[in-house]
């Protein structure tokens, strides 16, 4: 069953490089509205635990290595479909395989600098923003 809300992460690089304010407005031209948000940074341990799926992969220890090396912007949107338009609005893992106006074809780098994370079911967007926020940092 679909839900409302999905988590979205603003990586290390979209944070160094100043695009907070212009993915936050993106996110909320595109309808979604903030529902929380923090800036925050991962520890080497909470980057390992959110990963852990790609425990195996690797790449896991440049993906925890990177989502450690500085803060990120945490935030659970709400919308109707907020999972699959989100994934809409952020495009491709690839930038360069991103559609136009996409946040990752306008801000991402490469497919490891990719400047932002997306939840890709809605269970996973409620385990993920349960890793980020309590409930009463959830309005």
């Amino acid at each position: 069953m679909a839900t409302n809300r999905t988590f979205t992460m603003l990586k290390p690089d979209a944070v160094e490089k100043g695009h907070i304010g212009a993915i936050l407005e993106k996110i909320n031209a595109s309808g979604f509205r903030i529902v929380a948000l923090k800036l925050t940074q991962m520890t080497t341990a909470d980057a390992k635990a959110f990963y852990a799926i790609h425990s195996e992969r690797p790449f896991f220890g440049e993906l925890v290595e990177y989502m450690t090396r500085g803060p990120i912007v945490a935030a659970i949107l709400e919308k109707e479909n907020a999972v699959e338009d989100f994934r809409t609005l952020i495009g491709a893992t690839n930038p360069a395989d991103a559609a136009e106006g996409t946040i990752r074809k306008l801000y991402a780098a490469s497919i490891g600098e990719n400047a932002v994370h997306g939840s890709d079911s809605d269970e996973n967007a409620a385990i993920e923003s349960a890793f980020h926020f309590s409930g009463r940092e959830q309005f």
